[in-house]
């Protein structure tokens, strides 16, 4: 088992997600349908983690914790999904991206197994104002 797993991350939307933000982006519904990675079941075996599992998502721009969710579709190893959320954007560089996709489509990141919860939204707004 690897400590770490390199993916590419691409930001997607999810209606009930929308839904739970539109009704409280501090509720646990938001949060528990935002705060995930899905992941290719060959990644999380490689990570030797488990559905739900927490994992450390990081790149150069920042970090979070989110819960780890196996995807159904067709295997896509190395290719992870977050919806749009104040956790995917923590990873989202400010800079503008080259060509025409847009920094967060493609998300260069590393995962490990997370020791603590999925970060908070309070710690999230709290990064954003500083």
């Amino acid at each position: 088992m690897a400590s770490e797993v390199a993916v590419t991350i691409v930001t997607v939307r999810d209606i009930f997600q929308d839904e739970a933000g539109r009704k409280s982006r501090f509720s646990d519904e938001y949060k528990n349908l935002s705060a995930l990675i899905i992941l290719d079941k060959q990644d999380l075996a490689q990570l030797g983690a488990k559905d739900g599992q927490k994992l450390l998502v990081k790149n150069d721009v920042g970090s979070v914790i989110v819960a780890a969710r196996t995807s159904e579709d067709d295997a896509h190893p190395g290719l992870a999904f977050m919806y749009n959320s104040p956790w995917s954007n923590q990873l989202v560089s400010d800079d503008v991206c080259d060509g025409s996709i847009p920094g967060n489509k493609r998300i260069k990141a590393t995962l490990s197994i997370a020791e603590g919860n999925v970060t908070q939204i309070s710690e999230l707004q709290a990064r954003m104002q500083s």
